[in-house]
């Protein structure tokens, strides 16, 4: 009997020990079977296919594998009461399922854990480098940020010389923090330092850069008007080789100019925004014109940019600075701005207001002395201070008028060195600090430091001579001594009040704004 064998008959719940079972019918085993097969579809429905093996049955006898296939059990039939019951040894068809599908499974995670170790090895082989390791993030970074990088130096050494463009060469020893960037000298001309080809070079372009790297040509404005000049007389003298595209060799030809005005001195923000804007006038050029029309229809489009950028813009900026300029106010402003050179003296001579003007200056560059001779000549009052002295006169100060070398994505002001200091104290004195910048000066990089992507500019114009002596003189072969002639710095979004713009007065934050509008446009 199945009680007296210790297993119950036909599915049945299992006996407690010490209890005998009583006798049940064939229409009570049919019950009890239908309920357990219930109950473990409910459990395979709550606990999943993972853990049907652990509660079918029996566990398996020692030494045999809880998934190896056993030879299938014959129906059970409803006739006798002895018909249902299970050999000995013997599994339910549920059990047998549970642990096919048990194999299945194991055999599964085996070919899925292959897998894993071939594409681990492979990877092994060829690493591949995420787009935040440092190695990718350096070669994104522009050539002239990467002096202290040999293999960039390298490669822009190889770049220069398919171009036939003369490497210039460093000059003096670097503060560590900035030896990344390039440090010429003006010792010497740029002509006796480089091997200048006349043949891949324009004489033109030749002049530009030494007046660029000698100093002589200062200021956004004034670098990116000279510029575009050139590069009209430059499409001038072009002529198209045979079997070639204007708009394709035109493009080709101009590489090696803009190489060799980057070696005088590093290109501006604004001389960047115009060589894209060129570079894509001249490759939107269709192949039916003519060369002569070509080079008209490019000459033209140059000449509309410099009024509509420069000229234009300077005039809308005007009328809207006029708008923050009341009688009797006193204006701080800083270095040598064209552009508020242009407002002051348009508000005092074209509108008549009457106030006075702080012109603050530094040194090595002493570039205010230029805004104090043109101001006064106009016949408006001035008072010329140097920079250490801003907090002495800015409690009489109602605003802060500066220029801009670039308008950064982010919102930050790149100008002249020092003005970021100035911004600073004029918010400690609750002084409104009003930048004004064209929009073509409006820059996607991002930079909230100075130290990234900078200028240096001559270190020997921070030697001054006093009764004939320099105190400076032979730096150089001092080890322990280096001298560090910043050009720019970069003033944060918060420490400037508004931005003077030819689309209108913005907020820093607005920046992005005008830069998705100009791609749009374009």
């Amino acid at each position: 009997m199945a009680e007296r064998d210790g297993r119950n008959p036909e599915g049945a719940a299992p006996v407690p020990a010490g209890q005998q079972a009583p006798e049940l019918s064939q229409e009570e085993k049919l019950q009890l079977r239908k309920e357990k097969k219930q109950q473990k579809k409910k459990k395979k429905s709550e606990k999943g296919p993972s853990a049907e093996p652990a509660e079918q049955g029996a566990p398996p006898e020692p030494g045999q594998p809880r998934a190896a296939a056993q030879p299938t059990a014959p129906p059970a039939s409803a006739d006798g009461p002895g018909d249902g019951e299970k050999p000995a040894g013997g599994k339910s068809k549920a059990e047998l399922r549970a642990e096919r599908r048990a194999k299945q499974e194991a055999e599964r995670a085996q070919k899925q854990a292959r897998k894993a170790e071939l594409s681990q090895a492979a990877t092994t082989a060829k690493p591949r480098q995420s787009p935040t390791e440092p190695q990718s993030m350096v070669k994104r970074l522009p050539e002239h940020v990467q002096v202290d990088d040999p293999a960039a130096q390298r490669k822009l050494a190889k770049k220069l010389e398919r171009q036939q463009v003369p490497l210039r060469q460093d000059y003096g020893t670097k503060v560590n923090l900035f030896s990344h960037l390039h440090q010429y000298s003006r010792k010497k001309p740029l002509t006796q330092q480089m091997s200048i080809p006349s043949t891949v070079i324009h004489p033109a372009v030749v002049r530009l850069g030494l007046q660029y790297s000698q100093g002589i040509i200062n200021g956004s404005n004034a670098r990116c008007i000279a510029l575009l000049e050139v590069f009209k007389q430059l499409i001038r003298d072009y002529s198209t080789p045979p079997n070639e595209e204007l708009s394709r060799d035109l493009v080709a030809k101009l590489k090696p100019h803009i190489s060799f005005l980057n070696q005088c001195r590093p290109l501006s923000a604004s001389m960047g925004n115009a060589i894209k804007f060129l570079k894509k006038e001249i490759s939107c050029l269709p192949d039916t014109l003519r060369e002569d029309e070509a080079k008209e229809k490019l000459q033209d489009t140059i000449d509309k940019y410099l009024r509509e950028k420069i000229v234009l813009a300077a005039e809308a900026i005007s009328r809207s600075a006029f708008e923050k300029i009341n009688d009797h106010d006193v204006i701080l402003v800083y270095g040598c701005s064209s552009l508020v050179n242009r407002t002051l003296c348009d508000a005092h001579a074209k509108k008549g207001r009457a106030f006075r003007v702080i012109v603050v200056d530094s040194r090595p560059r002493l570039e205010g002395r230029e805004t104090l001779r043109r101001l006064v000549r106009k016949g408006i009052h001035c008072t010329y201070v140097m920079i250490n002295a801003i907090s002495y006169v800015l409690p009489e100060v109602s605003k802060v008028l500066l220029g801009a070398h670039a308008l950064l994505a982010n919102g930050s002001v790149m100008s002249r060195v020092g003005t970021s200091q100035i911004a600073l104290v004029s918010k400690a004195y609750n002084v409104p600090v009003l930048v004004c910048c064209e929009t073509y000066k409006f820059c996607e990089r991002v930079q909230t430091d100075s130290f990234v992507s900078n200028e240096l500019d001559d270190p020997d114009d921070l030697i001054v001579l006093r009764k004939g002596q320099a105190q400076l003189g032979g730096w150089a072969e001092n080890k322990s001594l280096r001298l560090l002639n910043l050009v720019y710095d970069v003033t944060p979004p918060d420490l400037v009040d508004l931005v003077i713009t030819d689309l209108g007065m913005i907020p820093c934050t607005s920046v992005p704004v005008v830069l998705r509008v100009k791609n749009v446009d374009q």
